[in-house]
């Protein structure tokens, strides 16, 4: 794992175990990571919230309570005023959560007395990551008081009753405002409805070394630029335009011409060499009447396809957009990927393969180019049923459609995963709810070709286009249509191309 891949690994709470294992067994006692992780949340506390006088703190049974008595120590040598309420019985603590009780020094109260109104902020230590049941009895009582006040809830690793696996909701949630989380973050900080549950979050170092990864080599990570940023290059100086590759953009018939242009405009801003459009005759005229910089040519039928595939030069397409639903859309994106090409297949190409998926799959598989399905929750269902009705997360769902298919799978959403054939996935962390409006998926297609036609390896060109195309929409904020896109992305990749 590249040291770059290792700032942006998410943990499973089974690989978060291992990597206190692996640190306990290296010679750093688990107690002194409790100390850390209870230091970081108390100063987390102390920056965001500097007039807080008096704190509630919620403390479950495990370590994640034993985190609780730490930070309410630490707070309460500050000066605030700190009611530590228990779940359970003391006595009945063990290992480390046991000595941060006997260091706590306060009195500790039943979680049955817990009182919001009586505090300025609640502190919810009451279950971590690990959590696999539904929340009920005192324990979900005094969530939902908590969530009911209007007091600011600050989560100890993960808002209690979110799932670190799956970002799913077990029972009842506290609803925070600060999530403190240690060492990497899981997957449940990033997958809805986990991810609006835990309002900011901040990693914390408690002592961990990366190299613990090494050893428990995950697969999930977050998708930043840290991800994928070696392969995502700036123009080289003595480069030209045909060292940038040529994306190909197919057009619908003259009345749905638009979403074709928008990829095809979204493919050349970020920073394809070339780019046509491939337009049937009846819609040649608006076409031309709309592009300047992209370039147009008549493609009608496959045998007009297989001729315009001779030029070898057109590496990279987008298929789908405004393209309409049948036949012709399987044979061209057949065509496609048994000329070897690399091709994003997007809505309408998606629902035409909808009682075909075989075909697609196998062609997918022995195509010598590689395949990038960028689906939104209904067509997602199209091709993978079994496994949108099934049971696992938005993650595991990828990940299987990804597997199956052989492509690489753009499970779009407003925590888009993107999925590899081989296992490794992504969440994505950017994005707006401004971006819930037409053609946003056709833009983003279209910077999934143009990095494609850029030589980027399947995977990484997926996570870098899903990326951008968020941190463009943050740029923009209320009022955003689709057509205002291709023209924010020049500013976020200036960012990144100064950032070393």
């Amino acid at each position: 794992m590249s040291d770059l891949e290792n700032l942006a690994a998410l943990l499973t709470p089974a690989e978060m175990q291992a990597a206190d294992r692996l640190t306990i067994d290296a010679g750093l006692p688990g107690i002194v990571l409790m100390e850390q992780a209870g230091i970081a949340v108390a100063d987390a506390v102390r920056e965001r919230f500097p007039g807080v006088r008096s704190v509630a703190l919620l403390a479950g049974p495990g370590n994640n309570g034993g985190d609780a008595f730490v930070v309410g120590r630490i707070l309460g040598q500050s000066g605030i005023a700190v009611r530590l309420h228990l779940l359970g019985e003391q006595e009945a603590l063990r290992g480390d959560a046991a000595l941060a009780t006997k260091a706590f020094g306060r009195p500790v109260e039943p979680l049955e007395a817990f009182d919001p109104s009586s505090v300025d902020l609640v502190i919810d230590g009451l279950f971590g990551a690990g959590l696999a049941r539904e929340i009920d009895g005192v324990a979900r009582g005094a969530i939902e008081k908590a969530n009911a006040s209007g007091r600011p809830i600050v989560a100890i690793d993960l808002p209690s009753g979110v799932s670190g696996t799956s970002g799913a909701v077990l029972g009842v949630a506290a609803k925070a405002a600060l999530t403190v989380t240690f060492f990497r973050r899981k997957p449940g900080h990033l997958l809805e409805p986990g991810r609006s549950l835990c309002g900011e979050t901040i990693v914390a170092d408690i002592g961990i070394s990366p190299s613990v990864l090494d050893t428990i080599r995950p697969t999930a990570f977050a998708n930043e630029p840290s991800l994928w940023r070696e392969a995502f290059a700036a123009p080289a100086h003595a480069g030209h335009k045909y060292d940038r590759g040529h994306a190909v953009v197919f057009s619908g018939g003259a009345t749905r011409t638009g979403a074709g242009r928008m990829s095809a405009t979204a493919a050349l801003r970020i920073g394809a060499g070339l780019v046509t459009v491939f337009s049937p005759a009846s819609a040649l005229l608006v076409n031309a009447a709309h592009l300047t910089a992209v370039m147009l040519q008549r493609c009608e039928d496959q045998a007009e396809l297989e001729e315009h595939l001779q030029d070898t030069r057109l590496n990279a397409f987008v298929i789908g957009p405004g393209f309409g639903i049948g036949e012709k859309a399987r044979v061209f994106v057949l065509s496609l990927l048994a000329a070897g090409r690399h091709v994003v297949i997007d809505a309408d190409a998606i629902s035409s393969f909808k009682d075909d998926v075989g075909s697609l799959f196998a062609a997918v598989r022995s195509s010598g180019g590689s395949a990038v399905l960028t689906p939104h929750a209904g067509e997602f269902a199209r091709l993978f049923r079994d496994i949108a009705d099934g049971d696992g997360s938005k993650l595991d769902k990828a990940r299987a459609a990804a597997e199956r298919s052989g492509a690489v799978v753009v499970d779009k959403g407003s925590d888009t995963v993107v999925a590899a054939p081989d296992g490794r996935a992504a969440i994505n962390a950017t994005g707006t709810p401004y971006l819930a409006t037409a053609g946003s998926g056709d833009v983003l297609a279209g910077m999934i070709a143009g990095l494609l036609s850029q030589k980027l390896p399947a995977f990484d060109a997926a996570c870098a286009a899903v990326w951008l195309h968020g941190r463009a929409a943050e740029g923009f904020g209320p009022g955003l249509i689709a057509e205002d896109l291709p023209s924010l992305i020049p500013g976020v990749m200036a960012g990144l191309f100064e950032t070393p």
